[in-house]
């Protein structure tokens, strides 16, 4: 069980990781910092992203002026998930 635990932990950290590094990016855009939407990396980070937050976000609709908060409501899931498997597990 705790090799388990352990990759799903492990899981849990590299998508939290993956939302992270996607906001950071979707923020250095806004700031008009020079990103190469053709990087191999950056586009494997953007489709990974859409597809975790592509739920949240078709169920919680864009704040006025265009705040887009599914990635923190997706951290916040994945922090409880994780606590949830750790009492289990």
């Amino acid at each position: 069980m705790a090799l388990v635990r352990m990759l799903v932990e492990y899981a849990i950290s590299v998508m939290i990781f993956i939302i992270l590094a996607s906001v950071v990016i979707s923020w250095l855009r806004v700031a008009r910092v020079r990103v190469p939407y053709g990087n191999p990396v950056i586009r494997a980070i953007d489709g990974a992203a859409e597809a975790m937050l592509r739920p949240i976000r078709r169920a919680i609709p864009v704040a006025g002026g265009g705040l887009d908060f599914s990635p923190m409501v997706a951290l916040i899931l994945l922090y409880i998930l994780r606590r949830i498997i750790a009492r289990i597990l």
